[in-house]
């Protein structure tokens, strides 16, 4: 008996080393899973929402660099995936999307949840198209899955839930879809020009985002010779910051004064791998040279003077040798005594004052300080990826993600199950906001459903805490950032995993370490302090002037309570003496 479409389906995801898809099931996926449940080769990997099933498939893809698959339902099933994929593109990582669909012969009728999942999905892929006769399959689904691998973002395919059914056409197997990884690099004219500007260049600062993974070796060498600080984009922090003699710390919203100045006081900027996004945060008289493998990238955050497109490693191993010996190290020992400066300083925030509420910094310090050399970090979006840019230490094994492009709430807990069920023998924190562990809440029973040993370590500040600090920045009265308390240790234990609750700081550390060592997955949600400023390095005479309002604002209004509460905090100094 010849196959059906959902087993061809299920046997090319297969040949491809697919050993998990993600997703709910729905009638007119019925095919698809039943195909899957025949097989029993690829787990089915039940989640409680589309949108953390796509998150959980990002996550996966982000930390095998390998393609994953998330499946849905037709209408409002598939319509749940945006947001997931719209992180997965953002981010580069390879994911596959099954979107069914309503039955073929009622397209464009306004049949029951229908929509028009070509066109939603356009803008989030590089690739979608749809399956409207079994011929097209083998072709369509081999090009949605090289597309994704090749080009580092998330492919859709939509099927109808009738065409599932059907007899795949007989086809000779092709070639296993599996990631290719050419060497590009500039032209000699190009490195040469390139290193021409740099010899020249009185001060060179480099700047590392993404585009340094697997090459740190290659970028310190450069920096060697150069003589220069690297400055990390978050992006970039995982790959570079370790075992780094000219690490200067981080740039941007979430970044250190010390990466901040290390870039302002430079002669020459060179911009490896990263497509770092804040515009006010470049030098505005600096020579510019920027490598990217994506020649589309180049310039389109600052003007450059030099664009190489190139991979990271092999452009800089080509560029070393054309780097004039004896370079001074002036700039590069200010920039160091700096950051020693700058870090000491964000450590000792970093403390038990014995005060209650806890301060965030302390807990994304132990958490740093008991977590395994191995572990694999999640952050949501908000505070959380503030403390964990700060506080958490790379290790050349460790591994730090998070919605760092699309920014998109809640993304900590779903990216935490794809990380974990791709590596079941590391550790795997979240750290989460209560805004975003409350917003995908139902993912807690996707952990103890698929046997995911994830731990999960809650910021509780009863806030939108870092909405309410954009507020304070614009001069605007904190509205409609307010949490109801919530004991999420309490919930935590009602949906079957440990949960712990910690309100004083004296407890914390005891705590952690017992829900690290828990056998299953845990829950550790510590109270937090609300008015702990999340400050940027460098900040704008508007946002002092924001403060300023925010402060006659809120006396005036009756909430002077709020402000105590604030002029209690280290960074409040900081802005105004």
């Amino acid at each position: 008996m010849s196959e059906n479409v959902a087993e061809l389906f299920v046997s090319t995801l297969e040949r491809a080393g697919v050993t998990r898809v993600w997703g709910l099931p729905g009638d007119s996926l019925n095919g698809f899973t039943d195909a899957l449940r025949r097989s029993g080769s690829i787990r089915w990997m039940h989640t409680r929402h589309e949108e953390a099933a796509a998150f959980a498939a990002a996550g996966e893809a982000a930390v095998t660099g390998e393609l994953a698959v998330v499946a849905g339902s037709c209408g409002p099933g598939n319509l749940h995936f945006v947001n997931g994929l719209f992180d997965a593109q953002r981010s580069r990582v390879p994911v596959l999307a099954i979107a069914s669909h309503i039955p073929s012969s009622e397209i464009g009728s306004s049949y029951f949840q229908e929509t028009h999942p070509q066109e939603l999905f356009r803008e989030c892929s590089v690739y979608v198209e749809l399956v409207g006769d079994p011929a097209q399959l083998p072709w369509v689904l081999e090009t949605a899955m090289r597309t994704a691998v090749a080009k580092q973002g998330v492919a859709v395919v939509v099927v109808p839930g009738d065409v599932f059914h059907r007899p795949a056409p007989a086809r000779r197997l092709s070639a296993p879809i599996a990631a290719a990884h050419p060497v590009i690099v500039p032209r000699a004219g190009e490195l040469a020009a390139a290193a021409e500007a740099l010899n020249t260049a009185g001060k060179v600062t480099i700047l590392a985002g993404a585009g340094v993974a697997g090459a740190h070796v290659e970028v310190l060498a450069l920096a060697e010779k150069l003589q220069a600080p690297i400055v990390h984009a978050f992006r970039g922090k995982e790959h570079i910051e370790y075992d780094n003699p000219f690490d200067v710390g981080m740039t941007g919203l979430l970044g250190f004064a010390s990466g901040y100045r290390a870039m302002e006081r430079c002669d020459a900027l060179l911009i490896l791998g990263s497509d770092f996004p804040y515009r006010e945060f470049y030098p505005a008289h600096a020579t510019v040279i920027q490598v990217d493998v994506r020649g589309e990238q180049l310039g389109r955050r600052t003007p450059i003077d030099h664009g190489l497109v190139g991979d990271v490693a092999e452009t800089a191993r080509a560029l070393t040798p054309l780097i004039r010996n004896g370079r001074s190290s002036e700039h590069l020992q200010d920039s160091l005594k700096h950051y020693a400066k700058t870090r000491q300083e964000l450590d000792l925030l970093a403390n038990d004052d014995g005060k209650a509420p806890i301060h965030p910094q302390y807990v994304a310090r132990l958490v740093n300080d008991l977590a395994d050399e191995d572990a694999i970090f999640t952050a949501d979006v908000g505070s959380p990826v503030m403390w964990a840019a700060r506080y958490l230490r790379m290790t050349p094994e460790r591994r730090l993600f998070g919605s760092f492009n699309h920014g998109s709430m809640a993304n900590a807990l779903p990216h935490a199950l794809g990380a974990k069920a791709a590596y079941p023998n590391r550790q795997v924190v979240a750290l989460a906001g209560d805004g975003g562990l409350s917003m995908l809440m139902g993912e807690l029973l996707s952990l103890r459903q698929n046997d995911l040993d994830v731990k999960i370590v809650v910021f509780n500040n009863s806030s939108l805490n870092f909405v309410e600090l954009e507020m304070k920045a614009a001069g605007t009265i904190n509205f409609g950032t307010d949490l109801a308390p919530t004991d999420y240790a309490a919930i935590a234990r009602g949906a079957g995993i440990a949960g712990y609750r910690v309100e004083q700081a004296s407890e914390l550390a005891y705590t952690l370490e017992r829900a690290l060592d828990e056998p299953g997955p845990a829950v550790v949600d510590v109270v937090v302090a609300r008015q702990e400023l999340s400050i940027p390095p460098s900040i704008t005479a508007a946002q002092a002037k924001g403060f300023a309002l925010y402060a006659l604002r809120t006396v005036f209004s009756g909430r002077g309570d709020e402000l105590l509460d604030l002029a209690d905090t280290n960074v409040w100094r900081r802005l105004f003496h």
